[in-house]
């Protein structure tokens, strides 16, 4: 007779029974944690899940409903609409009804809920009809409503170390009942090792590929180059270009150029071309960092990620990403000032205060005779005419805006030669006014 596990995927039937069972997400469900407590007294909160594919969310919902002797019911954003939650919500109320006990609605890819269908959910969570858990790639607080995140609390899992993985591999191949025991497949440390390290902290992705490659080892022995010929590539690497992942990464190279370090600059940005990253994107990035972190303390950063941009477009991959290293380490190397973008921020801010302040009569252009006669540009002083090429005194601000200094100067590279040329303007700007 067939049983039904002939049929289940082995990432499935090898969920835990028990949260003894579970493995990973040890500072949420460590002895003495607040998860774990509430588990152990079965006082059920609604609560979101927030991390990676693979790291054990849907399963640990599963455990807590178990634990707690509740209904289970799920729900998936992309699937379901708001009938669905309504027909979820009748269950969950004929439940309490029959048998006077909760029910967890488990709601996968809550972040693909639009902002209406989350409201959906709020009445029923404040009136305990049901103990909402939500699983979320993606960060809660820019995907969920704050009326429903503020009734919620959020968890957050992490990735699987290579240990962690090894163990639930190994469970799966010794497993009688729900794995791969009967096969009787002779794996070596070094391809274990290999099997986890591709999985990268996904469980469900290393239980997937050790039942792919169970089914093409001859004579029962997985090997290292069995392993890489069912990956082809090799690489599996978790990027995800529109979630959390892309932009921590992002966030991680601007921050390693940003504080002088070239080895950390160039592996988060391998990281990111590994995972599938567009170049062009991290490119754009990198002249935002030329300006932002360096400007014109090394005023030759911008131009050399110009060129390197210039490069990926002429030449492609992977010629062209060898040149946005080298800009990115020059970068990385080069002399810091953020003068400019503090400058720019300031400016900007007085532009949307102070509102459209006309320009100054003597500094319009008067290209026709009514113009001049309106005293367009009348008394403007032409800066060639003058000693050093510098009208001293002259104001170039509207007449009802007080002088400002946006522009501050830091004490190295090229802005050192900069302040010192504007004390000097400046100080003869003094005795003009005096």
């Amino acid at each position: 007779m067939e049983n039904e596990n002939d049929y289940r995927p082995l990432a499935d039937r090898m969920r835990p029974a028990s949260i003894e069972y579970y493995v990973g997400q040890k500072h949420i469900l460590g002895s003495g944690k607040p998860l774990r407590q509430a588990i152990e007294q079965g006082s059920l909160h609604s609560m979101i899940f927030w991390g990676p594919p693979g790291t054990g969310k849907t399963t640990l919902a599963r455990l807590i409903s178990k634990s707690c002797n509740a209904q289970f019911l799920t729900l998936s954003a992309v699937l379901s609409g708001v009938k669905d939650i309504r027909t979820a919500i009748d269950k969950a109320h004929q439940y309490r009804d029959v048998y006077n006990k909760d029910t967890v609605l488990f709601v996968d890819e809550a972040h693909r809920f639009n902002k209406t269908q989350q409201d959906a959910f709020l009445p029923y969570v404040e009136d305990g009809t049901i103990v909402f858990i939500g699983a979320t790639t993606e960060n809660p607080s820019f995907e969920l409503n704050n009326a429903l995140l503020s009734r919620l609390r959020v968890y957050v899992l992490k990735s699987l170390s290579e240990k962690e993985l090894n163990e639930i591999l190994d469970q799966a191949l010794t497993d009688n009942v729900n794995g791969l025991s009967k096969h009787e497949l002779k794996i070596d440390e070094n391809a274990l090792l290999k099997l986890s390290k591709v999985a990268d902290g996904d469980a469900r992705r290393a239980l997937n590929l050790l039942e792919i490659i169970s089914d093409f080892a001859e004579n029962k022995i997985v090997t290292q180059e069995l392993i890489s010929d069912v990956l082809k590539d090799g690489s599996l690497r978790r990027f995800d270009k529109s979630g959390e992942a892309f932009y921590d990464q992002i966030s991680a190279l601007h921050k390693a150029v940003r504080g002088s370090n070239p080895d950390a600059s160039l592996y988060w940005f391998v990281r990111m071309i590994d995972g599938g990253c567009d170049p062009f994107y991290i490119i754009r990035r990198v002249v935002r960092m030329a300006s932002e972190d360096i400007g014109n303390a090394d005023p030759r950063g911008i131009r050399l990620a110009l060129d390197a941009w210039e490069t990926q477009e002429r030449l492609g991959s992977p010629e062209g990403e060898l040149a946005i290293a080298q800009a990115i380490i020059y970068l990385a190397c080069a002399a810091k000032s953020n003068a400019v973008y503090k400058g720019f921020n300031l400016a900007m801010k007085d532009a949307k205060e102070l509102g459209s302040l006309d320009v100054p009569l003597h500094l319009r252009n008067a290209p026709t005779s009514l113009m001049k006669e309106l005293d367009y540009g009348k008394n403007y002083r032409y800066a060639h005419n003058e000693a050093d090429a510098y009208a001293a005194g002259e104001n170039y601000f509207p007449e009802d805006m007080k002088p400002r200094e946006y522009y501050h100067p830091v004490n190295r590279g090229l802005e050192i030669k900069i302040a010192e040329k504007l004390a000097i303007l400046r100080d003869r700007d003094k005795l003009v006014d005096k």
